[in-house]
């Protein structure tokens, strides 16, 4: 019997030791991890990054050779550390930095502790660091911009951040990653794929040759080069019209939506980003409080219209029925409305207005009337302003505009229910929001909006979502951006409102701004603009805006200038306009008068006015 027992309590403990070890190492146990294993070290390879061109096959962004200094946290040894700095020409405090963000992101992963080594530094080093245990030089590439326009639309690369290396585990510390303009919105198409090779190590820590042969190793693989819509000479021509201003020009193709120009004024040379100095230079950037040159102001800078917002209401009226083009009234420099008999001022000169004069003598009486008739049109105003709000959201204004560029902003369309809440004790009505007429009141809009919207009324109803992108190597479009959206206007239409906005240049508002064999259907603007001095609101010198687009028929260019402390539409945003497209359809400026008066024009003064401390007069039309 107790032979039996022994025998069980042998045969039982075995079961029971088996049984543990297949727990722990089969049922639990994790796969053999290559990147966790101490005896092995992970080196990767950085790919090339994918090269950008501009639509005429210009190569706008290339790359060139970097040295990155790299470290291993626990490998480092004892070391004279003011050699050490020396060398690497760098002090004692920034040495200690560098060290422990490297030790917290991880004491065994290689990570970047100094990067962007010139080329004679990395020839200096290259010997004199390997008496230093933990630290080795990686080659990998950087950004070489092959010319100094478009910053804003090319954007920069620069190291990925915690959060951005959170939420893709592509990225390591002191990898670079995309931070504006394509760089960031094509990302994952230029950065390329990188290559790893496993290095095996012994007991002591020393590297003793390729892991299994190399049989886990692999090649990077290259990023893919991209060609964009941008027209680089009409945009170094847009910068340059800009230089002294601040503002934004987006010129765009109506037939298709691409992008041929997106000034943002003023700008900076995309160079100032690579390098040792990229922090230094960026800090300057970002700390200019008057000229912002890291905001990209043909994107993200929102506005009231203006007068160019007026098309958007005739084109509303007539759709309701609420106008025809004949409809006429008498200016008598003023309309009266409202139970207080306010008075909205009107300087188009006043006598008899239908549609076509009233577009191109740009008459507030006229778009008063239109704007009231046809909110007036339902007796419910909140209806009303909902179908309102509608239409003119179909042109992409007031929201996204779903496009690949790598900021942007909503902007402001008010509807019904915006304005319930806005008078929630009050029956507010068509004269309560008459300034929606004129482009002021409530609507906020964005330049590219505007370009977007003219390239709908030259397409005489339909857009194609704004783009950056032209062709990705080997690869389709997305079918977003070649896909027409239709607004829900008649095509019908959009006849006298072209007609109206291209009697705005043969005699109208912009009559002095003709272009010698260019037929240019435009709108003048110019949007009230204020700020807070002190904490107290005051009115500095308006916005001039400006819309068109050319020729007039089959047209090849749509475009929205705005100036900022610029006056009156026509002043300064028209002859842009003006110019870019003359420049754009023939290639070359005969309007030099024009061109030297734009050129020696600075709107400095006008932005250092809330600054100066003295009072100021406001130079408005």
């Amino acid at each position: 019997m107790r032979k039996v027992l022994l025998f069980g309590l042998v045969i039982l403990t075995g079961i029971s030791f088996v049984g543990r070890l297949f727990y722990l190492q089969i049922y639990t146990a994790d796969a053999f991890d290559m990147d966790n294993d101490n005896a092995i070290r992970k080196v990767f390879h950085y790919p090339k990054r994918g090269y950008i061109y501009d639509r005429n096959d210009s190569l706008l962004v290339a790359n060139q050779p970097s040295y990155d200094v790299m470290v291993i946290p626990r490998e480092v040894e004892t070391l004279d550390t003011l050699m050490f700095c020396k060398l690497l020409k760098i002090d004692k405090p920034n040495f200690l930095k560098y060290y422990n963000r490297a030790k917290r992101y991880s004491p065994r992963l290689p990570s970047v502790f100094l990067a962007h080594l010139s080329k004679e530094d990395y020839a200096f080093l290259s010997e004199k660091l390997r008496k230093f245990k933990g630290f080795y030089i990686q080659k990998r590439s950087v950004r070489d911009y092959q010319t100094s326009i478009g910053a804003n639309v090319l954007g920069y690369i620069a190291e990925a951040n915690t959060s951005e290396i959170a939420k893709d585990s592509y990225y390591r510390l002191g990898d670079l990653i995309g931070k504006q303009g394509v760089e960031i919105s094509y990302e994952k198409i230029l950065r390329g794929i990188k290559g790893v090779k496993y290095i095996q190590k012994d007991i002591y820590n020393r590297d003793i040759g390729a892991y299994k042969d190399e049989a886990f190793d692999t090649l990077p693989v290259p990023g893919k080069d991209i060609k964009i819509t941008i027209d680089s000479e009409l945009q170094a021509y847009g910068e340059l019209l800009m230089q002294n201003k601040i503002g934004g020009i987006v010129a765009i193709e109506p037939s298709t939506g691409e992008i041929l120009s997106l000034v943002s004024a003023p700008s900076y040379n995309p160079n100032l980003l690579v390098g040792r100095q990229r922090s230094k230079n960026y800090t300057k950037l970002y700390l200019d409080s008057i000229h912002r040159p890291l905001i990209d102001k043909g994107l993200t800078r929102m506005h009231v219209p203006g007068s160019p917002f007026k098309l958007l209401v005739a084109l509303t009226a007539l759709q309701e029925n609420a106008i025809t083009p004949k409809t006429n009234i008498i200016c008598s420099g003023k309309y009266i409305y409202g139970k207080n008999k306010r008075v909205m001022q009107c300087h188009c000169g006043g006598g008899f207005r239908n549609l076509d004069s009233g577009i191109s003598y740009s008459c507030n009486s006229y778009f008063a009337m239109a704007f009231r008739t046809t909110v007036e049109k339902y007796s419910d105003a909140s209806e009303s302003m909902d179908i309102w709000s509608s239409h003119i959201k179909s042109f992409g204004l007031g929201n996204f505009l779903g496009n690949d560029l790598s900021v942007g902003k909503k902007g402001n369309i008010p509807d019904g229910n915006y304005y319930d809440q806005w008078y929630p004790d009050f029956q507010w009505g068509a004269t309560t929001i008459i300034s929606n007429a004129i482009g002021q009141g409530e609507i906020l809009v964005t330049p590219i909006q505007l370009a977007n919207m003219t390239a709908a009324i030259a397409n005489k109803g339909y857009y194609y979502t704004p783009h950056i992108l032209k062709s990705i190597e080997g690869e389709e479009m997305n079918p977003n951006f070649t896909t027409p959206k239709q607004t829900s206007i008649n095509p019908g239409y959009f006849d006298p409102i072209i007609e109206g906005m291209h009697d705005v240049y043969k005699k109208g508002t912009a009559s002095f701004l003709k272009v010698p064999g260019i037929e240019i259907c435009g709108k003048t603007g110019t949007a009230e603009n204020f700020t807070k001095i002190d904490g107290v609101r005051q009115q500095l010198t308006d916005h001039s805006i400006f819309v068109a687009f050319a020729p007039k028929d089959n047209p090849k260019i749509a475009i929205a200038i705005l100036v900022e402390n610029g006056y009156y539409g026509s002043r300064w945003a028209g002859r842009i306009a003006s110019l870019m497209i003359e420049k754009y359809i023939k290639g070359e400026v005969t309007l030099k008068r024009m061109e030297k008066l734009v050129l020696e024009k600075s709107l400095e003064d006008e932005y250092l006015k809330p600054y100066s401390g003295k009072p100021f007069k406001i130079n408005d039309k």
